[in-house]
């Protein structure tokens, strides 16, 4: 079985997407919205309104031993219910 969510993503412009609900979580490569919606409704015991993924690609970085590359990632950022919080992100 994969691990579908692999980490959250807090950042200084995630910060302003949870206000609004909506929480970004870096995810599997090949998860499926679903599998998403599923792995964040049992982790976290919230009811999931909508998930929408981006893809992030990997670039070139410039290391010691000369180019190398960066993977590819995918975002998954996941609207809640109204009233529903993640208590992971709100420093509780």
């Amino acid at each position: 079985m994969k691990q579908v969510i692999r980490k959250p993503l807090i950042t200084e412009k995630n910060t302003i997407h949870n206000a609004a609900g909506v929480y970004v979580f870096e995810v599997d490569l090949d998860s499926t919205k679903t599998e998403i919606r599923n792995a964040v409704q049992k982790n976290f015991k919230v009811k999931v309104e909508t998930v929408r993924t981006s893809l992030g690609r990997g670039r070139g970085k410039m290391t010691k031993f000369g180019m190398g590359k960066a993977p590819y990632f995918k975002k998954a950022f996941v609207k809640l219910a109204a009233g529903e919080k993640i208590a992971l992100f709100e420093g509780v």
